[in-house]
């Protein structure tokens, strides 16, 4: 659950959102992820490190250069957890409208309503 944690703390950040969503059209050097920013490279850097420690993206080291690659399979756990959690809620809603259909129907049958 932790590493859970880590994902959904991670993808708070729009920055890292934006990050995200660029490596999902492949990789990138840490320059090339920086460009549309007004931040300095260190903080990008530091957003990548929260990436990376969530486990959302690899980071390699090429020649001169830092490439970045996403790796979706954090985020498959992380959209399993809410779809998990979203079905449950909807039934959840559903007894509810259930229950209270029933109480309206009642107060109906009574004369109340």
């Amino acid at each position: 659950m932790q590493q859970l944690d880590h994902t959904f703390a991670a993808l708070a950040d729009p920055t890292r959102r934006a990050i995200l969503a660029r490596l999902a059209l492949g990789e990138a050097t840490v320059g090339e992820l920086a460009e549309p920013f007004e931040v300095s490279l260190p903080a990008i850097s530091k957003h990548l490190k929260v990436l990376e420690t969530a486990d959302l993206i690899i980071r390699e080291k090429r020649a001169q250069q830092r490439v970045c690659k996403l790796k979706p399979e954090a985020l498959k756990t992380a959209s399993d957890w809410i779809e998990q959690n979203r079905r449950m809620w909807e039934e959840r809603f559903d007894r509810l409208d259930a229950y209270l259909r029933e109480l309206q129907s009642r107060e109906t049958d009574n004369g109340n309503g």
